[in-house]
């Protein structure tokens, strides 16, 4: 695979950002490189930022047929292959393999006070928020379960995240298979988040 993404994008294979963890953090996050060596970083930002300002559902620009991304990316990444590399932040004590997402030090900016109950916690590889609709939720509604994780996590609960992240991957290949029409972010509507403790046990 590493090959491949050599062939298809001449460049570097990993590829590494800061991100904040646990009690707000700074660490260095490996991936492996889905985007061109040349990919602008602030149209994440500035594409973060009116997701978190108008808290519309989470949608990751690999659904507006993001042109910075390299061939198979979007296939790479909905199968997770690309946050394999983070199995090493995992071995640093920066991540654990369920948690929060790490999230980027602009999103963290945004982030009020209350917010920050997320960072009580290891950012992971896997988490309550990546197997509960995940891109079909806003950024209040992430921090939510987020927190929630952080205030109730068992060794059970980690095994049901655990048991959930393949059918969350199933459905994320599925999306990926469909290139769907460019979007606006204004268009969208946000979705209705079933309570906490009934995300929890009706999976």
């Amino acid at each position: 695979m590493t090959v491949l993404m050599r062939i298809v994008s001449p460049g570097p294979v990993f590829f590494y950002q800061e991100r904040v963890g646990y009690l707000g953090r700074r660490f260095r996050c490996y991936k492996f490189r889905t985007m061109k060596v040349d990919a602008d970083a602030n149209l994440h930002r500035a594409h973060a930022e009116e997701l978190i300002r108008t808290n519309v559902p989470w949608v990751k620009m690999d659904q507006r047929r993001d042109t910075r991304l390299i061939p198979g990316a979007r296939m790479i990444r909905a199968v997770g292959f690309d946050e394999l590399p983070q199995l090493i932040n995992v071995l640093r004590g920066d991540m654990s393999l369920i948690g929060p997402r790490p999230c980027l030090p602009y999103e963290y900016e945004q982030t009020v006070p209350w917010q920050r109950e997320r960072f009580s916690t290891l950012p992971g590889l896997t988490g309550l928020w990546q197997v509960s609709g995940k891109n079909r939720t806003t950024f209040d509604e992430m921090i939510r379960l987020d927190i929630h994780y952080a205030q109730r996590k068992t060794w059970l609960l980690d095994l049901k995240i655990l048991l959930l992240t393949f059918p969350a991957l199933a459905q994320q290949v599925r999306e990926a298979s469909v290139q769907p029409p460019p979007v606006s972010s204004g268009s969208r509507s946000a979705p209705r988040l079933e309570p906490l403790s009934a995300t929890v046990q009706s999976r």
